[in-house]
């Protein structure tokens, strides 16, 4: 990568600092607040390839802990304090990367802390949201209940998934995503909720990952360009 990465703290109002990471590449269009999944924090190995491959293809991205992660305890925060957490990382964002298109998101409960943020109070510049694995229910309990919020949602969305994914039935995923009109849907075939795939499927797991970054460089372009 041609570009440069900066290691941050981000100031989070009544709540604390948290770390942050800022990936630029050389001539970025867009910058991706890349939020991650409940169980690793922003420097897991599928947060680095995330970064590493959006940047490959022209996108920063903005990686933060959430605070529950930055003090290594094992639940995750209060929706309030991660909605903050989310709305403080948008705004160092948008303050780091003038100019640039601003997308919010990331892996599993990260994207869906930051679809919840959207939902009560639209985020100031981000003009869609992705989500690497949206957790619509808990494992081999499907129902749409956690989807209720993403109506009041007027931006674009994209849902990255696995066929394979068990916090998300594409049967209850479908319909939902039908309802919400400016929403897309990639499916992974074969992708689990980290989209790793079977041997079998004969392909790897980076060939699967490589196709979820092209899937959502594609959509930065072609439904945010406006």
């Amino acid at each position: 990568m041609t570009g440069k990465t900066t290691e941050l703290k981000l100031d989070i109002e009544r709540i604390g600092t948290v770390s942050a990471i800022l990936t630029q590449p050389t001539h970025a269009r867009a910058c991706y607040v890349l939020a991650h999944g409940a169980g690793a924090d922003m420097r897991h190995a599928f947060m680095e390839k995330v970064a590493a491959g959006l940047a490959e293809r022209g996108i920063a991205t903005f990686r933060f802990n959430f605070p529950y992660m930055e003090a290594k305890k094992g639940r995750p925060d209060l929706p309030a304090i991660a909605h903050a957490s989310v709305r403080a990382a948008v705004a160092e964002a948008a303050r780091l990367c003038p100019g640039l298109k601003l997308v919010a998101g990331g892996k599993s409960f990260g994207g869906r802390m930051t679809s919840q943020a959207q939902s009560k109070s639209p985020l100031p510049a981000v003009k869609g949201l992705a989500f690497l694995g949206f957790p619509l229910h808990a494992a081999k309990k499907p129902s749409s209940e956690r989807a209720e919020h993403l109506a009041a949602i007027a931006i674009p969305m994209l849902f990255l998934q696995g066929t394979r994914d068990e916090l998300a039935d594409l049967a209850h995923l479908k319909p939902v995503i039908a309802r919400l009109g400016k929403a897309t849907l990639h499916e992974v075939a074969g992708g689990d909720h980290s989209f790793a795939v079977l041997k079998k499927s004969g392909r790897t797991n980076d060939e699967a990952l490589s196709e979820v970054l092209d899937a959502l460089a594609a959509w930065i372009d072609e439904s945010l360009s406006a």
